[in-house]
C-alpha cells in the first residue's frame, strides 16, 4: 500500500479529556442534557437543542433552560415518553443488503434494528451509529450510548472506516492518486486516506480507507471518476470487524472492545 503525504495541518495539543462514561449513575443533581444522554435519547449536543425547543418536561413542566439539573425522584418526559437512565448496550451487526440504517421506516422497509432480536429492545433506545446506504453491507455499530456515538461520529476523533469496493471495470492506478489527492463533490474536495488493490488478481476490487463520513461518499467519489460501484462493504469501523460473523447476524461487544472504543474517543469506562 502506498503512503501519501498528509495534507492536514498539525493538530494542536489538547488537554486530556477525562470525562467519564455516563454508565448508570443515580440521577441526583445531574445536568439535564447528560441525563438524556445517559438514557440513550441522544447526544448532549442534540439534547441541548431538544431542551431549548421545549420538547422536555420535568415533573410535568416544560424546561427550556440549559443547565437545568435533574434530582432523584424527578420524572423526565421527552416527546411524551417517560425516560430514565439505562444500561448501555453495544451491538455489532454485519449489515446485509436491502436494509435501511434507521430505527424505523414509514414505508415498511426492513431496518437494521429488525435484525436485532434482543429481548426488550423497544425500550432500550437503540440506534445505529452513522449510516450505511441501503445496499452497503458490513460493519455497523448499534447502541444506546449517546455520548460514545456522538464522539465516534465527530470529525475531531478521525475514526477510520475501511471499505472494499467492486467497480464495474478495472480501476486504473492513476485514479488512486486522484482519490488520495481529492475528488470534487459538489464544489468540495473530498479525499481518501489510503487506496490499494484489495485483490492483486482482480483490479475491479479496491480497498479505500477514510475518516470522514459524508453521505454516500465512496459511491460518489467512484462515480465522479467514471466508475459504477457494483458492491460496497465496510470491513472495518473504529477497529471493529465482522470476522466470524455471518451477514445479517449480530453480537454484543466484548468488554475489551467497548473499552477500545472509549479509548479512541477519550472517554473513560467505570
Amino acid at each position: 500500500m502506498m503512503a501519501r503525504k498528509s495534507s492536514r495541518r498539525p493538530e494542536r495539543k489538547r488537554k486530556p479529556d477525562t470525562e467519564s462514561d455516563p454508565g448508570i449513575p443515580p440521577a441526583n443533581n445531574v445536568r439535564l442534557n447528560r441525563f438524556l444522554a445517559m438514557s440513550g435519547v441522544c447526544s448532549r449536543r442534540k439534547a441541548d437543542e431538544m431542551i431549548t425547543a421545549g420538547l422536555v418536561r420535568i415533573n410535568g413542566n416544560v424546561v427550556s433552560q440549559l443547565g437545568t439539573r435533574v434530582s432523584a425522584g424527578d420524572k423526565v418526559v421527552v416527546n411524551g415518553r417517560l425516560i430514565s437512565p439505562t444500561k448501555h448496550t453495544h451491538i455489532l451487526l454485519n449489515k446485509p443488503r436491502d436494509t435501511i440504517t434507521t430505527t424505523s421506516d414509514d414505508r415498511g422497509r426492513a431496518t437494521v434494528l429488525d435484525l436485532v432480536t434482543i429481548a426488550g429492545k423497544e425500550d432500550m433506545g437503540l440506534f445505529p451509529v452513522g449510516r450505511l446506504d441501503r445496499n452497503t453491507t458490513g460493519v455497523l455499530l448499534i447502541t444506546n450510548d449517546g455520548e460514545l456515538a456522538n464522539r465516534l461520529m465527530h470529525p475531531r476523533y478521525e475514526i477510520e472506516k475501511l471499505y472494499v469496493v467492486r467497480a464495474d471495470r478495472p480501476v486504473e492506478e492513476v485514479d488512486f492518486e486522484r482519490l488520495r489527492s481529492g475528488v470534487d463533490l459538489d464544489g468540495e474536495l473530498v479525499q481518501a486516506d489510503q487506496v490499494t488493490f484489495a485483490d492483486p488478481a482482480d483490479r475491479h476490487i479496491v480497498g479505500i480507507s477514510l475518516h470522514e463520513g459524508r453521505n454516500r461518499q465512496i459511491r460518489r467519489m467512484m462515480e465522479a471518476l467514471g466508475y459504477e460501484v457494483k458492491k460496497l462493504e465496510r470491513v472495518r469501523y473504529a477497529g471493529l470487524t465482522t470476522s466470524r460473523l455471518r451477514r445479517g447476524r449480530w453480537r454484543t461487544l466484548e468488554p475489551f472492545e467497548v473499552e477500545g472504543l472509549y479509548r479512541k474517543v477519550k472517554l473513560k469506562t467505570k
